[in-house]
Protein backbone atom coordinates (compact mmCIF):
# COMPACT_ATOMS: atom_id res chain seq x y z
CA UNK A 1 0.00 0.00 0.00
CA UNK A 2 1.29 3.47 -1.08
CA UNK A 3 0.37 6.79 -0.45
CA UNK A 4 2.10 10.35 -1.81
CA UNK A 5 1.57 13.52 -2.36
CA UNK A 6 3.09 14.78 -5.42
CA UNK A 7 6.10 13.22 -7.61
CA UNK A 8 8.63 16.01 -8.33
CA UNK A 9 12.65 15.92 -8.50
CA UNK A 10 14.78 16.31 -5.96
CA UNK A 11 14.55 19.92 -4.02
CA UNK A 12 14.79 19.70 -0.42
CA UNK A 13 17.33 16.23 -0.24
CA UNK A 14 21.05 17.28 -0.18
CA UNK A 15 21.96 14.87 -3.06
CA UNK A 16 20.38 13.00 -6.11
CA UNK A 17 21.05 8.99 -6.26
CA UNK A 18 23.31 10.33 -9.42
CA UNK A 19 25.22 12.54 -7.08
CA UNK A 20 25.36 10.15 -3.67
CA UNK A 21 28.73 8.49 -3.35
CA UNK A 22 28.85 4.47 -3.97
CA UNK A 23 27.78 2.32 -1.46
CA UNK A 24 30.49 1.25 0.73
CA UNK A 25 32.25 -2.30 -0.35
CA UNK A 26 30.81 -3.61 2.89
CA UNK A 27 27.27 -2.14 2.50
CA UNK A 28 25.94 -6.14 2.51
CA UNK A 29 27.33 -6.03 6.26
CA UNK A 30 26.05 -2.60 6.74
CA UNK A 31 22.56 -3.76 5.87
CA UNK A 32 22.59 -6.63 7.89
CA UNK A 33 23.37 -4.94 10.64
CA UNK A 34 20.42 -2.43 9.84
CA UNK A 35 18.11 -4.90 9.52
CA UNK A 36 18.86 -6.57 12.91
CA UNK A 37 21.90 -8.72 12.56
CA UNK A 38 22.37 -12.45 11.62
CA UNK A 39 18.91 -15.15 11.69
CA UNK A 40 18.92 -17.23 13.90
CA UNK A 41 19.78 -21.52 13.80
CA UNK A 42 16.77 -22.87 11.29
CA UNK A 43 14.37 -25.01 13.21
CA UNK A 44 12.76 -28.01 11.57
CA UNK A 45 10.33 -26.89 9.02
CA UNK A 46 7.60 -29.92 10.55
CA UNK A 47 5.07 -29.53 7.64
CA UNK A 48 1.78 -30.10 7.84
CA UNK A 49 -0.55 -30.32 5.08
CA UNK A 50 -4.02 -29.48 5.56
CA UNK A 51 -5.93 -29.66 2.41
CA UNK A 52 -5.66 -30.57 -1.18
CA UNK A 53 -7.71 -28.99 -3.94
CA UNK A 54 -7.56 -30.65 -7.67
CA UNK A 55 -7.60 -27.96 -9.95
CA UNK A 56 -7.78 -27.52 -14.08
CA UNK A 57 -4.11 -28.80 -14.66
CA UNK A 58 -2.84 -28.85 -11.41
CA UNK A 59 -3.58 -29.22 -7.19
CA UNK A 60 -3.01 -26.95 -4.49
CA UNK A 61 -2.51 -28.15 -1.43
CA UNK A 62 -2.79 -25.48 1.99
CA UNK A 63 -0.28 -26.31 4.54
CA UNK A 64 1.79 -24.51 6.77
CA UNK A 65 5.44 -24.80 7.96
CA UNK A 66 7.80 -23.79 10.75
CA UNK A 67 9.32 -20.32 10.32
CA UNK A 68 10.97 -20.50 13.93
CA UNK A 69 10.24 -22.99 17.17
CA UNK A 70 6.00 -21.93 17.65
CA UNK A 71 5.68 -19.35 14.68
CA UNK A 72 3.92 -21.22 11.85
CA UNK A 73 3.62 -20.00 7.94
CA UNK A 74 0.35 -20.73 6.65
CA UNK A 75 1.08 -21.23 2.69
CA UNK A 76 -0.47 -22.99 -0.43
CA UNK A 77 1.48 -24.36 -2.97
CA UNK A 78 0.25 -25.10 -6.54
CA UNK A 79 1.70 -28.11 -8.60
CA UNK A 80 1.27 -28.66 -12.06
CA UNK A 81 -0.18 -32.03 -12.94
CA UNK A 82 2.51 -34.93 -13.97
CA UNK A 83 4.84 -33.22 -11.85
CA UNK A 84 6.73 -35.84 -9.76
CA UNK A 85 10.11 -36.83 -8.06
CA UNK A 86 11.19 -38.13 -11.37
CA UNK A 87 9.96 -35.42 -13.26
CA UNK A 88 10.56 -32.00 -10.80
CA UNK A 89 10.10 -28.82 -11.99
CA UNK A 90 10.99 -25.23 -11.32
CA UNK A 91 10.03 -23.85 -8.24
CA UNK A 92 9.16 -20.02 -7.57
CA UNK A 93 8.09 -18.40 -4.68
CA UNK A 94 5.28 -15.28 -4.50
CA UNK A 95 5.32 -12.79 -1.87
CA UNK A 96 2.26 -11.23 -2.24
CA UNK A 97 0.88 -7.55 -2.56
CA UNK A 98 -0.22 -5.40 0.42
CA UNK A 99 -2.78 -3.25 -1.00
CA UNK A 100 -4.15 -1.96 2.51
CA UNK A 101 -6.03 -5.33 2.26
CA UNK A 102 -4.23 -7.34 5.32
CA UNK A 103 -6.97 -10.08 4.78
CA UNK A 104 -5.87 -11.17 1.37
CA UNK A 105 -2.60 -12.99 1.39
CA UNK A 106 -1.44 -16.35 -0.28
CA UNK A 107 -4.82 -16.88 -1.69
CA UNK A 108 -4.74 -14.10 -4.45
CA UNK A 109 -1.56 -15.28 -5.83
CA UNK A 110 -3.16 -18.72 -5.48
CA UNK A 111 -6.06 -17.73 -7.68
CA UNK A 112 -8.80 -18.20 -4.92
CA UNK A 113 -9.52 -14.73 -3.93
CA UNK A 114 -8.64 -10.93 -4.68
CA UNK A 115 -7.63 -9.54 -8.35
CA UNK A 116 -7.59 -11.48 -11.05
CA UNK A 117 -4.81 -9.75 -12.26
CA UNK A 118 -2.57 -11.14 -9.38
CA UNK A 119 -3.34 -14.68 -9.59
CA UNK A 120 0.16 -14.95 -10.92
CA UNK A 121 0.49 -18.19 -9.23
CA UNK A 122 -2.16 -20.02 -11.48
CA UNK A 123 -1.10 -18.32 -14.77
CA UNK A 124 3.10 -19.91 -13.63
CA UNK A 125 1.67 -23.36 -12.87
CA UNK A 126 0.01 -23.71 -15.72
CA UNK A 127 3.26 -23.23 -17.32
CA UNK A 128 4.63 -25.86 -15.70
CA UNK A 129 6.51 -24.16 -12.17
CA UNK A 130 5.47 -25.35 -8.78
CA UNK A 131 4.64 -22.47 -7.00
CA UNK A 132 4.56 -21.58 -3.34
CA UNK A 133 2.10 -19.07 -1.80
CA UNK A 134 3.03 -18.24 2.06
CA UNK A 135 1.14 -15.69 3.79
CA UNK A 136 3.54 -12.07 5.03
CA UNK A 137 3.53 -11.17 8.75
CA UNK A 138 0.46 -8.93 9.69
CA UNK A 139 -1.45 -11.06 6.61
CA UNK A 140 -4.76 -13.08 6.17
CA UNK A 141 -4.38 -16.33 8.04
CA UNK A 142 -1.29 -14.14 9.84
CA UNK A 143 -3.39 -11.26 10.67
CA UNK A 144 -6.06 -13.70 13.14
CA UNK A 145 -4.11 -14.22 16.46
CA UNK A 146 -3.91 -10.76 17.17
CA UNK A 147 -6.00 -8.24 18.91
CA UNK A 148 -5.05 -4.94 16.81
CA UNK A 149 -6.11 -5.80 13.14
CA UNK A 150 -4.99 -3.72 9.79
CA UNK A 151 -2.63 -0.76 9.92
CA UNK A 152 -2.64 -0.87 13.76
CA UNK A 153 -1.03 -4.76 13.71
CA UNK A 154 1.45 -3.76 11.03
CA UNK A 155 2.26 -0.62 13.15
CA UNK A 156 2.92 -2.35 16.22
CA UNK A 157 4.62 -5.34 14.73
CA UNK A 158 7.52 -2.71 13.22
CA UNK A 159 7.68 -1.22 16.77
CA UNK A 160 8.20 -5.07 18.16
CA UNK A 161 11.14 -5.44 16.17
CA UNK A 162 12.04 -2.12 16.21
CA UNK A 163 12.84 -2.13 20.15
CA UNK A 164 14.37 -5.79 20.02
CA UNK A 165 17.05 -3.88 17.77
CA UNK A 166 15.60 -5.53 14.39
CA UNK A 167 13.18 -4.07 12.04
CA UNK A 168 10.18 -5.70 9.87
CA UNK A 169 12.11 -6.60 7.02
CA UNK A 170 14.62 -9.09 9.62
CA UNK A 171 11.49 -11.23 10.09
CA UNK A 172 10.46 -10.60 6.09
CA UNK A 173 13.39 -11.95 4.79
CA UNK A 174 13.43 -14.80 7.62
CA UNK A 175 9.92 -16.17 6.53
CA UNK A 176 10.77 -15.71 2.98
CA UNK A 177 13.76 -17.81 3.43
CA UNK A 178 12.19 -20.17 5.43
CA UNK A 179 9.84 -20.61 2.29
CA UNK A 180 13.17 -20.76 0.09
CA UNK A 181 13.37 -23.87 2.19
CA UNK A 182 10.41 -25.54 2.13
CA UNK A 183 9.90 -25.45 -2.14
CA UNK A 184 13.41 -27.01 -1.98
CA UNK A 185 12.55 -29.40 0.27
CA UNK A 186 9.38 -30.66 -2.24
CA UNK A 187 10.17 -33.89 -4.35
CA UNK A 188 8.61 -32.50 -7.23
CA UNK A 189 10.99 -29.24 -7.13
CA UNK A 190 14.25 -28.96 -9.56
CA UNK A 191 16.04 -27.32 -6.31
CA UNK A 192 18.58 -25.68 -8.65
CA UNK A 193 16.11 -23.62 -10.33
CA UNK A 194 14.24 -21.47 -7.95
CA UNK A 195 12.96 -17.81 -7.83
CA UNK A 196 10.62 -15.61 -7.12
CA UNK A 197 7.95 -12.97 -8.07
CA UNK A 198 6.53 -10.07 -6.12
CA UNK A 199 3.62 -7.21 -7.05
CA UNK A 200 4.09 -4.02 -4.93
CA UNK A 201 5.28 -5.33 -1.58
CA UNK A 202 6.16 -8.48 -2.84
CA UNK A 203 8.54 -6.67 -5.19
CA UNK A 204 9.91 -5.28 -2.13
CA UNK A 205 10.44 -8.21 -0.53
CA UNK A 206 11.76 -9.49 -3.57
CA UNK A 207 14.95 -7.42 -3.76
CA UNK A 208 14.86 -7.36 0.22
CA UNK A 209 16.03 -11.70 0.32
CA UNK A 210 17.62 -11.58 -2.80
CA UNK A 211 20.92 -10.40 -1.07
CA UNK A 212 20.79 -13.17 1.33
CA UNK A 213 18.97 -16.00 -0.23
CA UNK A 214 21.27 -17.49 -3.01
CA UNK A 215 19.63 -20.27 -4.02
CA UNK A 216 16.91 -17.91 -5.61
CA UNK A 217 18.33 -18.03 -8.95
CA UNK A 218 15.36 -15.32 -10.95
CA UNK A 219 13.99 -12.75 -9.44
CA UNK A 220 11.18 -10.98 -10.82
CA UNK A 221 10.05 -7.55 -9.03
CA UNK A 222 7.12 -5.62 -10.24
CA UNK A 223 6.07 -1.81 -9.53
CA UNK A 224 8.01 -1.41 -6.49
CA UNK A 225 11.05 0.45 -5.85
CA UNK A 226 10.73 3.42 -3.77
CA UNK A 227 13.67 5.18 -3.03
CA UNK A 228 14.97 6.59 0.17
CA UNK A 229 15.67 9.73 -1.76
CA UNK A 230 12.21 9.91 -3.16
CA UNK A 231 11.25 8.76 0.29
CA UNK A 232 12.72 12.02 1.74
CA UNK A 233 11.46 14.45 -0.68
CA UNK A 234 8.31 13.76 -2.66
CA UNK A 235 7.46 12.78 0.80
CA UNK A 236 6.12 9.35 0.77
CA UNK A 237 4.76 6.83 2.55
CA UNK A 238 5.25 3.08 2.36
CA UNK A 239 4.81 -0.32 3.64
CA UNK A 240 7.01 -0.97 6.38
CA UNK A 241 9.26 -3.75 5.51
CA UNK A 242 10.78 -0.69 2.97
CA UNK A 243 12.13 0.97 5.90
CA UNK A 244 15.63 -0.10 7.36
CA UNK A 245 17.26 1.57 10.37
CA UNK A 246 20.53 3.95 9.48
CA UNK A 247 20.89 1.75 6.07
CA UNK A 248 20.59 5.27 3.75
CA UNK A 249 23.61 6.73 5.51
CA UNK A 250 25.96 3.88 3.64
CA UNK A 251 23.17 3.45 0.02
CA UNK A 252 20.13 3.35 -1.32
CA UNK A 253 17.38 0.92 -2.00
CA UNK A 254 18.97 0.37 -5.90
CA UNK A 255 22.29 -0.10 -3.82
CA UNK A 256 20.37 -3.28 -2.08
CA UNK A 257 18.96 -4.52 -5.07
CA UNK A 258 22.59 -4.57 -6.54
CA UNK A 259 23.16 -6.82 -4.15
CA UNK A 260 21.69 -9.62 -5.80
CA UNK A 261 24.18 -9.04 -8.96
CA UNK A 262 25.42 -11.84 -10.52
CA UNK A 263 22.06 -13.62 -10.36
CA UNK A 264 18.93 -12.94 -12.65
CA UNK A 265 16.92 -9.75 -12.05
CA UNK A 266 13.98 -8.09 -13.84
CA UNK A 267 12.08 -4.78 -12.61
CA UNK A 268 8.95 -3.62 -14.04
CA UNK A 269 7.97 -0.42 -13.40
CA UNK A 270 4.88 1.89 -14.52
CA UNK A 271 5.52 5.20 -15.65
CA UNK A 272 3.10 6.85 -13.47
CA UNK A 273 3.30 4.49 -10.57
CA UNK A 274 2.90 6.93 -7.78
CA UNK A 275 4.93 4.73 -5.00
CA UNK A 276 7.94 4.61 -7.00
CA UNK A 277 8.13 8.21 -8.29
CA UNK A 278 9.69 7.45 -12.24
CA UNK A 279 12.22 10.18 -11.98
CA UNK A 280 13.56 8.51 -8.83
CA UNK A 281 13.83 4.91 -10.38
CA UNK A 282 15.90 6.18 -13.44
CA UNK A 283 17.87 7.78 -10.99
CA UNK A 284 18.73 4.44 -9.43
CA UNK A 285 18.57 1.65 -12.34
CA UNK A 286 21.96 3.03 -13.13
CA UNK A 287 23.52 1.87 -9.89
CA UNK A 288 22.06 -2.00 -10.56
CA UNK A 289 23.41 -1.67 -14.07
CA UNK A 290 26.75 -0.90 -13.04
CA UNK A 291 26.91 -4.20 -10.57
CA UNK A 292 26.07 -6.10 -13.38
CA UNK A 293 28.63 -4.70 -15.70
CA UNK A 294 30.85 -5.09 -12.81
CA UNK A 295 30.61 -8.36 -12.57
CA UNK A 296 30.43 -9.19 -16.48
CA UNK A 297 26.94 -9.84 -16.00
CA UNK A 298 24.99 -7.63 -18.15
CA UNK A 299 22.65 -9.75 -19.54
CA UNK A 300 21.45 -10.69 -16.04
CA UNK A 301 19.79 -7.24 -15.26
CA UNK A 302 16.55 -6.15 -17.09
CA UNK A 303 13.98 -3.16 -16.66
CA UNK A 304 10.97 -2.38 -18.19
CA UNK A 305 9.01 0.94 -17.92
CA UNK A 306 5.76 0.94 -19.20
CA UNK A 307 4.45 4.49 -20.88
CA UNK A 308 1.25 5.64 -19.07
CA UNK A 309 0.78 2.93 -16.53
CA UNK A 310 0.32 2.96 -13.07
CA UNK A 311 0.79 0.60 -10.03
CA UNK A 312 -0.64 -2.56 -12.17
CA UNK A 313 0.77 -6.02 -13.02
CA UNK A 314 -0.20 -5.16 -17.51
CA UNK A 315 -0.16 -7.95 -19.81
CA UNK A 316 3.19 -6.78 -21.17
CA UNK A 317 4.59 -6.73 -17.76
CA UNK A 318 3.58 -10.23 -17.16
CA UNK A 319 4.72 -11.22 -20.81
CA UNK A 320 8.10 -10.01 -19.93
CA UNK A 321 7.67 -11.89 -16.42
CA UNK A 322 7.12 -15.23 -17.52
CA UNK A 323 9.83 -14.77 -20.58
CA UNK A 324 12.25 -14.02 -17.87
CA UNK A 325 11.63 -17.20 -15.79
CA UNK A 326 11.66 -19.67 -18.75
CA UNK A 327 14.79 -18.06 -20.01
CA UNK A 328 16.64 -18.41 -16.81
CA UNK A 329 14.94 -21.49 -14.51
CA UNK A 330 13.96 -23.81 -17.48
CA UNK A 331 16.36 -26.45 -18.48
Amino acid sequence: MIQQTQSVLPTSFPFTLEEQMPAPADFHDKLLAGLGGPWPEKCPLNPKVIETQQKDGYRIETLSYEAEPDDRIPAMILIPDGTSASDPRPGICIWHQHNGQWNLGKTEPAGLAGNPMHHTGVALAKQGYVVLCPDALGFEEREKPYKFKGGQLERYLFLKYVVDGKCMAWKNILDMQRAVDYISSRDEVDSDSLGCYGHSMGSTHTWLVGPFEPRLKALVGNCCLPTYAAIHDTPLLHCFPNFVPGVHQYGDTPDIAALIAPRALHLNFGENDGGSPIEYVKQGLPVIERAYESMHAEDNFSYFIEEGAGHVLSDQMWDLTLAFFNRHLKR
